[in-house]
């Protein structure tokens, strides 16, 4: 028997300390309270993953959009290419400018 990576030699330690501590009146409400506290967290749990997987399935229903529109296309993609070259030139040009112009 292993839960929680606790044999059954540490659970029997454990379950004396807390007789020990707690005494024989107390131990069975504390056993139950914790007992309720673990199936609530289960219970929580259960919920969020049904919630989850319910969400991530409706999210696979919705269709994705295939193809751009046109308008958009053309709104948003260059219409020309400019070669780097050219650019590189146009600004070792105007750096020139500038440097002669300061001398």
């Amino acid at each position: 028997m292993n839960i929680f990576g606790i044999g059954l030699p540490e659970m029997i330690l454990i379950m004396l300390v807390a007789l020990l501590i707690f005494g024989p009146k107390k131990l069975p409400e504390i056993g139950r309270s914790m007992g309720k506290a673990i199936k609530g967290f289960q219970d929580a749990s259960r919920d969020f993953e049904s919630e989850f997987k319910r969400e991530a399935d409706r999210l696979e229903q919705i269709p994705l959009p295939v193809a751009v529109p046109a308008s958009v296309a053309a709104t948003t993609l260059p219409t020309e290419e400019v070669p780097v070259a050219s650019t590189v030139e146009v600004a070792i040009e105007e750096v020139k400018a500038m440097t002669t112009a300061d001398a």
